[in-house]
């Protein structure tokens, strides 16, 4: 038969499996059909290039156990008794190439046993596939050696260990969570892997290698057993979906897959939520299954295969003790007898620094328990002031949250919470679902309280240090993002169940208005910070009026801090905290006395600035010159340290020529701070704006001002690329190459809208796109507009914006540039003719929602 009519069989049969597997939704038995027709055209292909006499081919790994994937590698082992000759090399090369003829891509070794014995001692990835081997055909006598062979060899003890080391370090690759937005249904924690290193582990101890012989055993209860089976089958058919949806290996949940996978399961988007982010909820819940199950028999096959005797039992009380350093529960039925004991448990983990964890059997019982979680449960006074009591604790909270939701206890004992369990968000800046976003930001704040990260947050942790009751801290972070994803105001409706939570709780008077107030007002000191303007005295006077006293202001900025750490690494910056710190810092001031008029602040800024000028040698006649040509609106924009820097480079200069361009370091090494100074013209802007895009500079911050003699003194915050934290030599460089870029004015004339390159955002912005919004409203305390942009971020944005604003005359005045992981939300304070005659204004807008809409291309 010619290796055409072969393959033209095998890929019939795995149509036909196909077909029957969209009939019936049964993964295992697709994979064993499609194993069985690899095997049969494998079968044929040996007849038709036979390999050497006397050896075998051995199907190893997924394929040796029965499972083959419909774009699985396909892994062989060609058995041989002796090492080849060069005629038995040719034989099994031309085997392997007309392997991959037929359409299979083989993963092959080619090994005697006393190879395949020294290879599986140096690699347990090797010693794995190999206990899984199965006989496709030549000698079967072979095999049985090989398997002799292996059988001697293996040590279950040290397999354990290594295995546990090798998921550990598979783990730590997948950032340890299965919580990740595109998850690897494969490797990742709670997925099929850590289901397949139990069954190896379980064979290696010689409780059997499949669940129902592990169920035979003591390692599984009936229950475990139909948990583990339905896990199983729900990942063996998502890896199935996806490498069908993908047409090739792929084995994770990418966002493009989301979608049409939520479709082919049914899931139907609701009026708050994404079909997707459904599907998303439903593999999260498997996986954490998965994660729960894993642990308690990865620990059962430990204490099997590491037996301690029974003098190693330290007793704590009547219900619980210690062993192997862990904590146990004496008795099987205990959680179930006394449900208040799960609290309990938790409590003694953090009250005993030893205890390095949970025995098998006490997880075991406390998953069993869980149920006992009802109605009752939560109204018992023991149980509510056991939670409260785990919250104020010194040490060991996060773990007790973690351990808590992943053992279903916390969102059993908080419905509000179990609703956002595994619930995925779309909003371009948050790298983690809604309740592992809440366990981090608990993680930060009790960060805040431990010295050995005082450096990270210096300020933070200097407030913490005094703050009173800061466990009431962690009920606001509990509750912030709560109510996520049933539409409406989330910090509303937050508030609302915080205040319950708060009244069955015993949090009552100011402690609970404090809770009440920091999660119905948890965005307010972000939003204030990053996009309104500080210097301008009312904006720090209304947030005061908002956050009302010292204490309130003090939590809401340590919540704040925490919750933009824990949205993702890409959104915290320096400068970011910087901007956070400058608004405590004035709001502090403002809470302290009455509010100063304009000209109080104006005869502050200018006699603190004018100090500051005459320590560097400066006089006073030197200084006005200069001055005399900056407006009250310069005095009321700029800090007074602005202030007097731009005049030490400026007052010689007030009438230069040429540009003056300079960069200094902010805090430390935190950003950069670029003033241009020039005889003003219209296409400035865009040029600065083309210049940062073109060297990958990210601006935080712009403020645009024109002197009474028509001189443009704008100055701008930027950040470095991720990768480049030389801050202090890019300072110089910026200077220069700006300066070159300014002084010809032909390099700067600006390239027509079409002619710049479009860039795309990132994956995740072009899947999840959010719909670009503007918003133009005018200042009502003067002719300034306020223009508000919200899109997905890409490189040049913002140079597109400018480009957008000179074509129609609009002057800049200030920019607040906020960037939260792939979306920005930016506001720009403008002005122009443009905006004063309708048609034209909407026209305006309809451009800049143009511009923004290229990052959805």
């Amino acid at each position: 038969m010619p290796v055409g009519s072969v393959r033209d069989k095998l890929t019939a049969s795995k149509t036909e499996a196909i077909s029957a597997f969209r009939k019936h939704l049964r993964p295992d038995t697709l994979l064993t059909a499609l194993r069985r027709a690899t095997d049969q055209a494998l079968r044929e292909l040996a007849r038709i290039y036979p390999l050497p006499h006397g050896s075998t081919l051995v199907a190893v790994g997924g394929y040796g156990r029965g499972e083959l994937y419909p774009y699985s590698d396909v892994d062989v082992l060609i058995l041989l008794s002796e090492q080849p000759s060069s005629q038995n090399t040719c034989m099994i090369e031309a085997f392997v190439a007309a392997m991959w003829d037929l359409g299979i891509e083989p993963g092959h070794s080619v090994r005697t046993i006393a190879d395949c014995r020294r290879e599986a001692a140096n690699d347990i990835t090797v010693e794995t596939s190999l206990m899984e081997a199965r006989w496709l055909m030549g000698s079967k006598s072979l095999l049985a050696q090989l398997r002799a062979a292996m059988h001697e060899q293996l040590d279950a003890q040290t397999f354990f260990q290594a295995k546990r080391s090798e998921m550990q370090q598979r783990h730590a690759r997948h950032q340890d969570t299965p919580y990740a937005l595109e998850p690897n249904c494969k490797e990742a924690p709670g997925g099929l892997r850590d289901l397949q290193v139990v069954q190896w582990l379980a064979q290696a101890a010689g409780q059997g290698g499949t669940w129902r012989e592990i169920a035979k055993s003591d390692l599984l209860t009936a229950t475990e057993f139909r948990a583990l089976r339905r896990a199983d089958q729900a990942f063996k058919r998502l890896r199935i979906e996806l490498h069908l949806l993908a047409g090739r290996r792929e084995d994770r949940v990418l966002f493009d897959l989301q979608p049409r996978l939520a479709a082919i399961y049914g899931f139907e988007a609701t009026r708050t939520r994404r079909s997707s982010e459904i599907l998303m909820q439903r593999y999260y819940w498997a996986a954490r299954v998965v994660s729960q199950l894993n642990t308690m028999l990865m620990q059962s096959i430990e204490e099997l295969l590491f037996p301690l005797p029974d003098e190693q039992v330290r007793v704590i009380d009547d219900d619980f003790c210690i062993i192997r350093s862990r904590l146990h529960i004496r008795r099987d039925d205990g959680f179930a007898r006394n449900p208040a004991l799960l609290f309990r448990a938790f409590l003694v983990m953090q009250e005993r620094p030893e205890l390095l964890g949970m025995s098998a059997q006490t997880l075991r019982a406390m998953w069993h328990a869980r149920r006992r979680i009802d109605a009752q449960f939560r109204r018992n006074p023991v149980n509510r002031r056991q939670f409260i009591q785990i919250l104020q604790q010194p040490r060991g909270i996060v773990h007790a949250l973690r351990r808590m939701t992943m053992m279903n206890i916390l969102p059993r004992y908080l419905p509000v919470f179990r609703r956002i369990v595994g619930q995925m968000q779309h909003d371009l800046f948050h790298a983690y679902t809604v309740d592992q976003h809440i366990l981090m930001v608990v993680r930060n704040l009790r960060r805040f309280t431990m010295p050995e990260h005082a450096q990270e947050y210096p300020l933070a942790s200097q407030l913490m240090a005094n703050f009173d009751r800061h466990w009431l801290l962690y009920v606001a972070a509990l509750f912030h993002d709560i109510a996520k994803g049933r539409g409406g105001d989330h910090s509303e409706l937050g508030a609302v169940d915080v205040r319950r939570f708060c009244n069955d709780h015993g949090i009552d008077g100011p402690d609970r208005d404090l809770v009440v107030f920091l999660v119905s007002q948890h965005l307010t000191m972000s939003m204030v910070a990053q996009k309104r303007d500080l210097s301008d005295p009312d904006v720090v006077h209304e947030f005061a009026r908002r956050v009302g006293n010292e204490r309130q202001l003090t939590a809401l900025y340590l919540l704040t801090v925490a919750d933009i750490r824990g949205t993702s690494p890409k959104v915290w910056n320096s400068w970011k905290g910087k901007l956070l710190e400058d608004l405590y810092q004035q709001t502090i001031t403002a809470l302290g006395g009455a509010q100063p008029d304009t000209g109080t602040v104006l005869a502050q800024r200018k006699a603190v600035a004018a100090t500051e000028i005459r320590l560097m040698g400066l006089r006073d006649e030197s200084r006005d010159e200069f001055w005399n040509q900056l407006d009250v609106a310069y005095f009321l924009r700029h800090e007074s340290s602005e202030i007097a820097w731009h005049t030490r480079h400026l007052y010689y200069r007030v009438n230069s020529p040429d540009p003056v361009v300079k960069v200094r370091l902010l805090g430390q090494n935190e950003a950069l701070q670029v003033m241009v100074y020039m005889k003003d013209r219209k296409d400035l802007f865009v040029s600065l704006c083309r210049y940062f895009d073109h060297r990958a500079l990210s601006v935080q911050d712009a403020r645009i001002h024109t002197t009474r003699h028509g001189w443009a003194l704008d100055s701008f915050i930027v950040l470095l690329p991720a990768h480049d934290k030389d801050y202090r030599s890019n300072a110089s460089l910026i200077e220069h190459e700006l300066n070159e870029e300014l002084k010809h004015e032909s390099r700067c004339a600006d390239p027509q809208p079409n002619q710049e390159k479009w860039r795309p955002g990132s994956r995740r912005a072009r899947f999840f796109p959010i719909v670009p919004n503007v918003e133009l409203q005018p200042d009502e305390r003067s002719a300034s507009w306020r223009l508000s942009v919200t899109a997905a971020d890409r490189p040049g944005l913002l140079y597109n914006l400018a480009q957008v604003f000179a074509q129609h005359g609009i002057t800049i005045k200030m920019a607040k540039i906020l960037t939260l992981g792939d979306r920005v939300e930016d506001i720009f304070i403008i002005e122009g003719d443009t905006l004063s005659h309708p048609r034209v204004q909407l026209l305006f807008e309809r451009k800049l929602l143009a511009a923004l809409d290229s990052t959805l291309r």
